[in-house]
């Protein structure tokens, strides 16, 4: 005689796997937020080494960087 499992051991194997995606999910948005903190920090910290001027000119330059893509977005649009 062969051995079936039974429906709760299935119920509790799916409810075990979406547990385990669910998990996943969480822990991959957890090291996504811990790499941009990260990644924030360290731009704090190469900032507080500019001086007033280099950190004028590169709000300027990711100004500048902004608008350019605005305006290539807008000229894909058009």
């Amino acid at each position: 005689m062969a051995f079936t499992p039974s429906k709760d051991l299935k119920r509790r194997e799916r409810e075990q796997k979406k547990l385990n995606k669910r998990l996943a999910r969480e822990e991959a948005k957890f090291e996504k937020l811990e790499a941009q903190r990260a990644a924030e920090q360290a731009a704090l910290e190469d900032t507080s080494n500019m001086t007033e001027e280099e950190l004028q000119a590169k709000m300027e330059a990711d100004f500048e960087a902004e608008l350019e893509a605005e305006a290539a977005a807008k000229r894909e649009a058009e």
